[in-house]
């Protein structure tokens, strides 16, 4: 029986694919295939670089420390979301933050920026703070290959929130629970680039909200009730993609 396409397993390479090619996996991309996902000589996988795009493609041999694939056609296939939506997310701790950047690529996020809040319970110098990144920009490309998205979100540095400027013009937001507006407010005009920014925790501190608005953010509010940081990007994510028609 064909395996269905959805399960077919995917792999990202952050180098130059092309038809007919055959590669040797990097060491860390041969281990998830031959130790985690188990994969077998011949078995069919699909191969993807972020820049667009997909390939299909073989193991066409498996040894110790190695994986070697055979590169098929080009597809060119988008799963991007409808809206172009760049976080602003206030450093949580631990698992909330990692859960945050994985859900909201698997719904289609187009950029994450880290920023470090008053009230982030995170403190991180210049050096945990760029590991803290690359931790962040694997579990991006994790699940891109577990959502079929072919282009990956870029996890910038962290910021604190004063340095933080949207782009001119561009459709800014805030989530606030207070706010008198809702997310369909601002969207009924089908925007399709957004800045959302979300706190911590504890949220952002009363000053940071009165930055955040001087420098063109608009206070939002999801619903009724207060959510956790590591809902409260998702849920606005999934939100957006309702309201634009892509659930």
């Amino acid at each position: 029986m064909l395996r269905h396409r959805y399960l077919t397993p995917r792999l990202h390479l952050a180098s130059p694919l092309s038809e007919g090619a055959r590669l040797e996996l990097p060491e860390s991309a041969a281990h998830h295939a031959a130790q985690v996902l188990r994969l077998r000589e011949g078995e069919a996988i699909v191969l993807f670089n972020g820049q667009g795009g997909e390939y299909a493609a073989r193991v066409a041999s498996l040894g110790r420390k190695s994986v070697l694939v055979e590169v098929g056609a080009f597809a060119p296939v988008e799963r991007e979301s409808p809206i172009a939506v760049t976080l602003v997310q206030g450093l949580s701790s631990g698992e909330r933050m990692d859960l945050t950047v994985q859900k909201s690529v698997e719904l289609g996020v187009h950029a994450i920026q880290p920023v470090a809040a008053e009230k982030s319970v995170v403190r991180l110098s210049a050096e945990r703070a760029e590991a803290r990144r690359a931790h962040w920009q694997r579990i991006a490309i994790a699940a891109c290959e577990q959502s079929g998205r072919n282009r990956v979100p870029e996890v910038r540095p962290v910021l604190p929130v004063s340095r933080y400027a949207p782009p001119s013009g561009s459709l800014s937001l805030v989530l606030a629970p207070d706010a008198e507006n809702r997310l369909a407010h601002f969207v009924a005009g089908g925007a399709r680039e957004l800045v959302l920014a979300v706190g911590p925790e504890a949220g952002f501190s009363e000053n940071e909200e009165r930055s955040l608005i001087a420098a063109g953010f608009q206070p939002v509010r999801l619903g009724p009730r207060v959510l956790r940081t590591e809902t409260a990007a998702p849920a606005a994510l999934a939100a957006l993609n309702a309201l634009l028609g892509d659930f």
